[in-house]
């Protein structure tokens, strides 16, 4: 089942903010998220906040309905005008994603784009985003949401091995998200990324290999890479726990993550965030940028996640609260945090040091910047791009993220 959702303070049925969440609003670049929660299956390794139509039978009747979703998520959207007010800002970015957001109709994704364009305005530079299922679109999908305003695009690949894609529940055949990635040039898409997952159980550095060559030569101009979780209360945890298929150690992924950047490197890639390579800066996934650079963005949907000046609030995660709230006129919201200061410091170096220009060292305390002297030392980290003040992670760096932020944090 899905992971839980933290309990937080509670929030007034309005959703109204603290008055300070918008001090400053201006000069911080403004998002939305799209949650679209639905699957046509449930893949074995995944946790997030999806349903498949089984899983909804019963437990929200017609308030859980994809058929009319897009009209309950525009009431969130009518609801962050007024929880905003007249917060001038234009939307930067769009991400919908899901669950299998292209399980709706493009006609729906559209209005849905819409709605948010006719509440807030979208920046004339606007990217505007969908995840994709390579099976649930065609030329004429990807031709509509194109005119309704989408200009990026990603496709879920995971693997070009159909041994791997059974071992992650995953129904596309391979060639599919290759022939997905030519159908979205042709719609006129400017962008599009190929998703990848590495460290599947069973999988060899062969497939990897031939993952990352398929992938490369179907001519997206973003790839993201990420290390298989191996989630609790997933089929594929079960599956491991009871001995039907061999976990991937350590040592595994960082020899994956190690042949994704030589290969990637190679084709024209560069990295500019840990598991993110893209061929121009113009490639980058800006929506992303915003969540690792704390700026604002509002998630809209069952169980989405929203960050405004500091106050981080979630939804209700089951589709029927959440179009119950609604319909009621409430905030679907399920709780909230207040950040403090100390909260955003170390969120800032949590998520700028996986960025490839790195953290600045003015918000490390003296004892992270004794670690960050023994993480150089140890070539870990170098100096920036940008000359002294900044952090970066090296490429062993990268491989030991985790381990080398925890001591910047001290």
């Amino acid at each position: 089942m899905p992971s839980a959702l933290p309990d937080g303070d509670p929030i007034p049925e309005s959703g109204a903010l603290p008055p300070h969440a918008l001090q400053g609003a201006a000069d911080r670049p403004l998002g939305f998220y799209l949650h679209v929660p639905y699957c046509a299956t449930r893949c074995g390794y995944c946790d997030f906040n999806t349903y498949t139509a089984t899983e909804l039978r019963g437990s929200g009747g017609v308030l859980a309905s994809r058929d009319n979703y897009a009209d309950t998520l525009t009431d969130e959207i009518r609801l962050a005008r007024k929880v905003l007010g007249d917060d001038p800002r234009p939307v930067r970015t769009v991400f919908v994603g899901g669950g299998t957001p292209t399980l709706l109709a493009a006609s729906d994704l559209v209005r849905m784009l819409g709605a948010v364009r006719e509440e807030f305005g979208l920046a004339d530079d606007a990217e505007i985003t969908t995840e994709a299922n390579p099976e649930s679109v065609d030329p004429a999908y990807l031709a509509e949401l194109r005119e309704g305003g989408f200009n990026r695009i990603s496709f879920g690949m995971q693997s070009a091995r159909q041994h791997v894609l059974k071992v992650l529940d995953r129904t596309h055949t391979p060639g599919r998200p290759e022939a997905c990635v030519a159908e979205a040039r042709a719609a006129g898409f400017d962008h599009v990324n190929l998703d990848l997952i590495y460290g599947t159980p069973g999988e060899s550095d062969d497939d990897w290999r031939a993952s990352l060559a398929a992938a490369v030569g179907a001519g997206p101009d973003h790839i993201s890479a990420y290390a298989l979780i191996v989630e609790e209360g997933t089929g594929l945890a079960r599956r491991i726990r009871r001995g039907e298929v061999p976990m991937t150690d350590d040592d595994e992924h960082a020899d994956r993550y190690l042949i994704a950047d030589e290969t990637l490197g190679a084709a024209g890639f560069s990295w500019y965030e840990v598991s993110n390579w893209a061929t121009t800066p113009a490639g980058r996934c800006l929506h992303n940028e915003l969540y690792w650079r704390g700026a604002d963005w509002w998630g809209a949907g069952p169980g989405a996640h929203s960050h405004v000046g500091g106050v981080r609030w979630w939804n209700v995660k089951h589709p029927g609260a959440y179009a119950a709230a609604l319909a009621e006129g409430r905030s679907p919201g399920a709780g909230r945090e207040v950040l403090t200061e100390e909260d955003r410091r170390v969120e800032r170096i949590l998520l700028e040091l996986r960025l490839s220009d790195g953290v600045e060292l003015s918000l490390l305390r003296p004892a992270g910047l004794a670690a960050a002297g023994r993480a150089r030392s140890e070539g870990l980290l170098e100096e920036g791009p940008y000359g002294e003040g900044r952090a970066v992670l090296t490429l062993r760096g990268r491989l030991l993220a985790d381990a080398v932020v925890r001591g910047l944090v001290d």
